[in-house]
């Protein structure tokens, strides 16, 4: 015995469109590595247009051959809200058996923008010889 069951759009209560109406546009990406204590957050709200290229690469360093790390390649262009957070905590607890933070940063941008970033998060060792912190520029 088969069932078929259709919903038109007839069908649908007003309060349905109602929400549909008011629904804000909304595009986050959280990314965490527990073995390297990092953590990126990507966010776009109330946007108009949106067109990102976001790659995310995390180790988790279980062989002995590779370091843990977590790193972002971020590239959009937005007409509306964005905030890009990430943190880098100490992954071993103290006695306390809290994570002792690192380094933590968040920027918020409105407008209509470009992004172009590279976050590179890594714990105990760098990764190509390169620097262990953020530069500026």
């Amino acid at each position: 015995m088969a069932v078929t069951v259709s919903l038109t759009a007839a069908e649908l209560p007003p309060s349905f469109y109602d929400a549909m109406g008011t629904m804000k546009n909304e595009n986050v990406l959280c990314v965490k590595n527990y073995n390297a204590g990092a953590s990126i957050t990507e966010s776009y709200t109330d946007f108009e247009s949106l067109d990102k290229d976001t790659t995310i690469v995390s180790r988790s360093g279980e062989n002995n051959s590779s370091i843990p790390f977590l790193q972002a390649h971020i590239n959009s262009q937005v007409v509306g809200k964005a905030q890009l957070d990430w943190e880098s905590v100490d992954p071993y607890p103290e006695t306390t058996g809290r994570h002792t933070v690192l380094s933590t940063n968040e920027e918020n941008l409105t407008g209509a923008f470009s992004i172009e970033r590279f976050i590179q998060l890594a714990f105990n060792g760098t990764l190509g010889g390169g620097p262990e912190w953020l530069p500026c520029g």
